[in-house]
Parts: C-alpha cells; structure tokens; sequence
C-alpha cells in the first residue's frame, strides 16, 4: 500500500499521493481539533485501481498521528469509513450550527 506515501500539502489544505506520474488528492478544511475531508480525486487514468482508498487510509494515519479527528464531507471518505471500523476512533462530529 501507498499509505507511507501520502503527504499534507497544508499550504493548499490537500492530502496527497503520486501514482505512475499523476497526483490523487483530497482537500480539508482543518478546526482546532477536526480535520473535515470535503473532497477526494483520483485521476481518471488510476480510477479502479485502489488508489482513493490507499489514499484516503494514509490521510487518516496522519490525522491520527496529530491527534486529531475527522469529519467525511465526501461520501467516498464516508463509506470508507464505514468499511474500516479501525479508524472509528477518529469519527468526529460537526459543531451544531
């Protein structure tokens, strides 16, 4: 798996893997304790191929390093989540508005 690979580009608030040439990403918005993932997106050319889930599996390892805990505001990330009970412990709750 890629996961050791994934990186936190902060200046462009993104999670982000090269594969063969291309760059999966996944954008966030970060609060004091919650990073929320609004967006995920793998080049046409790596769809199928796993890759999302490789790169959402190292965006959540880093998260979990920092301490902090997520928010899926992309159904992708939801239904990972939902597929990997062994990142429940990082499942957070959006602030009632």
């Amino acid at each position: 798996m890629a996961a050791g690979r994934v990186r936190d580009n902060k200046a462009l608030s993104r999670f982000e893997l090269d594969v063969e040439g291309a760059l999966a990403f996944a954008n966030y918005r970060l609060t004091s304790s919650t990073v929320i993932i609004t967006h995920a997106e793998t080049p046409r050319s790596l769809r199928g191929k796993g890759i999302a889930s490789e790169l959402v599996q190292g965006a959540l390892q880093l998260i979990r390093a920092d301490g902090l805990k997520v928010i899926a505001g992309c159904s992708f990330v939801l239904d990972y989540l939902h597929k990997h009970p062994e990142f429940a412990d990082l499942a957070g709750r959006s602030d009632p508005s």
